[in-house]
């Protein structure tokens, strides 16, 4: 007999729709290899009274919290993006919340922090304006182990890219906010080990969490520490970066260029001044974005863990927020 398990969503009918269908392609694939069926997902508005009040996980992607609250026995999630800041600051306490770590968002950041880098390394920028201008003139390429990449965030997605820009040629450090340590590349934390991977990276880039602690992070201060023509990619949440601070670097030509991908506000408004910007590349959240099939096995595999073991996987800490 079929366990289900309610998918709340906030996102459009027919992004539903393909989550539903990945995710019970995976749980059959599953059931069949183990011999017994155990799991099948269903939106939760089709859950009945019982069924509702004996659920204990649901898989989530940006859920409306009043969702979750109709589920009193609601032990923890299980979210299929990697973000997970909304849930941290709205959910019950009680909830445990386990954010999505699949390989392959982590092998798809790392391609994406590669093909960025190296857009910023080529000066992509400039032979792109200069097309614009009809001019035609070639510049001098630097070597990679001569531009140092930083990456602030060594978590799963850090540590990926990290490793795949070092496997390039380049010379990478990397910061975290806790003392850790990777053999690969040197490791930077804490208050004076951020001034240190400021000061020293050519092209930094930016894959921590949104948390109370890096809201704001980089403003016009740690800004102002970067080398003179230095770049910046921002990965992680768009309130990490102060905007107009960015803009205001960008403009007297400390900073020579920007990849963004996340805004404070998504879709960007069309009224943002950033569109426009000559020194920012605008992308429209695409570096990583969650491959449904190898996702939905994780999820998958997660859940019928609990159901048989009563084991959850990791979950966020709530006093970081990731």
């Amino acid at each position: 007999m079929s366990q289900f398990i309610p998918l709340i969503t906030s996102t459009s009918i027919t992004e539903q729709s393909a989550w539903l269908s990945a995710l019970n392609e995976a749980a059959k694939n599953i059931d069949e290899a183990q011999h017994e069926q155990i799991i099948k997902i269903v939106p939760f508005t089709e859950l009945n009274e019982a069924q509702v009040s004996e659920t204990e996980v649901a898989i989530v992607a940006n859920p409306n919290p009043e969702a979750l609250r109709q589920l009193p026995n609601l032990k923890w999630v299980q979210s299929l993006w990697a973000g997970v800041e909304h849930m941290v600051k709205n959910l019950d306490q009680s909830v445990s919340i386990a954010r999505m770590t699949d390989p392959q968002l982590a092998a798809t950041m790392a391609e994406a922090a590669l093909a960025w880098t190296l857009y910023l390394h080529r000066d992509m920028p400039l032979y792109r304006k200069q097309q614009t201008e009809r001019h035609w003139q070639g510049y001098d390429a630097p070597l990679p182990e001569q531009q140092t990449i930083g990456i602030l965030g060594l978590g799963l997605l850090g540590e990926k890219a990290a490793l795949k820009l070092k496997q390039n040629q380049f010379n990478v450090l990397g910061w975290s906010r806790s003392k850790k340590k990777l053999p690969e590349f040197n490791c930077l934390y804490g208050d004076d080990g951020l001034q240190e991977i400021l000061k020293r990276s050519n092209i930094l880039i930016i894959l921590l969490p949104l948390t109370d602690e890096t809201a704001g992070l980089i403003n016009e201060e740690r800004l102002q520490l970067m080398p003179k023509g230095a770049s910046l990619i921002n990965f992680a949440r768009g309130p990490i970066v102060d905007d107009t601070a960015l803009s205001e670097a960008l403009e007297c030509g400390h900073l020579k260029h920007a990849v963004l991908d996340v805004f404070e506000v998504e879709p960007l408004p069309v009224e943002s001044p950033l569109w426009s910007h000559p020194s920012i590349t605008i992308l429209p959240h695409i570096s990583a974005p969650t491959n449904k099939t190898t996702a939905s096995k994780v999820a998958v595999n997660n859940v019928r863990t609990y159901l048989k073991t009563g084991t959850l996987p990791p979950v966020v800490d709530r006093t970081k927020g990731y």
